[in-house]
């Protein structure tokens, strides 16, 4: 990694090997670091040569990048090379991750879980697994629907909300209105 300082160096260096525990690849995550703690937009080339990747491996992960939309493309005037960048607010980013995600994995997931749940079951054991895919669904829902709601908060609201914490699970056994959660089950 070629002309980094060693926090920058650093910093891209965790983000590619945290890319394969969030479902990215080392590569990807690479980009996506560079380009974040960039003080300016970057090009291809500055991308390639700092990262000392190839230009196909490079566009492809660019390609990746823009598809969840967590860099865009720039312009500079006079110059015909194209420049990426990366959202700055830390919210922003948060948000477009959260939507892409629940738009490529919980959107078709509830719609799997809701044609399941239309079919009539045959069986007690196709009963029992429309129940547990009942409660499944209905998780799931109760999920975005909270999200739907958070996503209309300003960051500024949000911080504070996600900085109550605890404090809110305090209030709610003040009042009586929580109940421990039951043991996970232990089953083999």
């Amino acid at each position: 990694m070629q002309g980094m300082s060693p926090l920058v160096r650093s910093f891209v260096a965790h983000f590619g090997e945290m890319g394969s525990r969030w479902g990215i690849n080392r590569t990807v995550g690479q980009i996506y670091a560079l380009i974040y703690v960039s003080q300016r937009p970057l090009n291809a080339d500055e991308i390639a040569e700092a990262l000392e990747f190839s230009r196909s491996n490079l566009s492809m992960g660019l390609k990746e990048l823009q598809a969840w939309r967590l860099v865009s493309l720039r312009h500079i005037a006079g110059d015909r090379r194209e420049y990426f960048e990366a959202p700055s607010d830390a919210w922003d980013i948060f948000r477009t991750l959260a939507e892409e995600r629940r738009r490529r994995e919980i959107e078709p997931t509830l719609s799997m879980l809701r044609n399941a749940l239309l079919e009539e079951p045959s069986t007690e054991e196709d009963r029992f697994a429309q129940e547990r895919m009942k409660s499944m669904h209905d998780l799931i829902e109760l999920m975005t629907t909270w999200f739907d709601d958070v996503q209309r908060l300003d960051a500024k609201t949000l911080a504070q909300l996600m900085k109550m914490g605890a404090k809110v699970q305090k209030l709610l056994e003040f009042t009586g209105a929580v109940k421990p959660a039951a043991a996970p089950s232990t089953r083999s």
